[in-house]
């Protein structure tokens, strides 16, 4: 129980990290992947504004410079505008192609790129213009068409570098990302033995509580038993020996469930499996319950489903059917109906038992399989029950890692089912 707390615990805080942590990754690299593509629209746009180059920059003139000036230049005022250094204009690698209303290319500008041809330049625009496409990206290039006198200028930006620079930031942040979780998962899983000790501590001082008590209880009950029966040899039966012997057997099936369920609880507890004709099992159990449902009134109905093997602690089993079958009797209304039933769905074995009641809750009710839950205490009052079987049954099926739900439908009426 306590390294499956530890998992949970240790689970919860690495994925509390993790969201936090992919959250801030894929914030940076968002707002860097918004920033870059802001800076080439803001390129591009300046490009296309002034005809398909820098300002002060004519096309074709690769190497011409930006002459200085004492007053605030127009061409400066642009690239400011833009948000735009002043040696953009030398380290953009850019090209330009027109194309006219039919379709056809009127000029291509390759002279501030070496790494494309005029033809491939041609080929590119050609492709986008008969797509109909206006902005994107193609292949390393982030291109922009504008409309200007019945012709199109198609404005082609390589951006290899930026597109390097996302890949790589992209990379780092999240190798930097996975060697911290890495090292964090380190972290909390050495510190987390320390910080669920006291609960560790505390739990082991539960479970010795419960054996030493039981123990201690037992002895007591050993004595009043023995002394009742040799008042009734005495003195004979009567009301309140019998009542006496009563109590007595209800405080000894306490303990022993207290001490079963203690036992579970350890995780290293191994449970004797063997392969075991649960058919057998289930009809046997329920057989014995027939002369109980005949006293109380009851109707009570059998299906098992023949030869179906199981492999488990044929011990806990046949203990965990008895203690629904009785749960059944107990709880189910006057003249009430109890069905019992067996069947395989797939590799599963499924184990049903329904019973009528006079009102209970609609829908799930699986809090009833928590300890010393009492959804009607006048009741387990009048049952001599305690709130504890369903606990039982509840932690049988979990170490044969199988499933047990509880559900009313009609709130007259509830059904147990479980899966093996």
């Amino acid at each position: 129980m306590l390294n499956k707390l530890r998992r949970k615990f240790i689970a919860i805080a690495m994925l509390s990290v993790s969201i936090v942590l992919i959250a801030i990754v894929g914030t940076i690299n968002i707002a860097n992947y918004i920033t870059t593509n802001q800076a080439l629209d803001a390129r591009l746009s300046l490009i296309a504004d002034n005809g398909g180059t820098f300002p002060d920059m004519t096309p074709g003139d690769s190497g011409k410079k930006l002459e200085p000036k004492t007053d605030q230049p127009p061409a400066m005022n642009d690239l400011q505008k833009h948000g735009i250094s002043q040696e953009s204009p030398f380290d953009t690698r850019y090209f330009t192609v027109t194309i006219a209303s039919d379709g056809t290319v009127g000029s291509v500008d390759t002279g501030k790129i070496a790494s494309i041809s005029a033809g491939a330049a041609e080929e590119y625009a050609a492709e986008l213009w008969k797509k109909g496409k206006k902005k994107g990206f193609f292949a390393d290039y982030k291109y922009l068409a504008t409309d200007s006198d019945g012709t199109t200028m198609y404005v082609f930006l390589n951006c290899q570098r930026e597109i390097s620079t996302i890949r790589t930031y992209v990379l780092t942040s999240v190798g930097t990302g996975a060697l911290g979780l890495v090292i964090v998962f380190v972290m909390i899983y050495f510190f987390s033995g320390k910080v669920l000790k006291p609960v560790s501590e505390s739990y082991e001082k539960q479970k010795r509580f419960i054996t030493d008590a039981s123990h201690e209880i037992k002895t007591p009950l050993t004595i009043i038993d023995a002394n009742t029966e040799v008042i009734e040899m005495m003195e004979g039966e009567n009301e309140w020996t019998q009542s006496t012997r009563k109590q007595i057997a209800r405080l000894t099936s306490l303990t022993e469930k207290l001490v079963f369920l203690s036992r579970m609880d350890e995780e290293g507890t191994k449970l004797e499996k063997v392969s075991f004709s649960l058919s057998d099992a289930v009809l046997d159990t329920a057989e014995g319950f027939r002369s109980v449902a005949k006293t109380k009134g009851k109707q009570f109905e059998i299906n098992v489903a023949e030869h179906v093997e199981y492999i488990g602690d044929e011990k806990n089993i046949r203990q965990m059917i008895s203690l629904l079958l009785d749960n059944a009797m107990k709880y189910s209304s006057e003249q009430g109906i109890i069905r019992i039933a067996l069947k395989t769905s797939g590799k599963n074995k499924i184990i049903t038992v329904w019973n009528t009641t006079d009102q209970i809750e609609k829908g799930k009710l699986d809090m009833l399989f928590e300890r010393f839950y009492r959804m009607d205490a006048s009741h387990n009052s009048r049952t001599g029950g305690f709130g504890i079987g369903l606990s039982v049954v509840y932690a049988v099926v979990k170490a044969h890692k199988g499933k047990i739900t509880a559900k009313s439908e009609d709130g007259k009426s509830i059904l147990f089912t479980v899966a093996l």
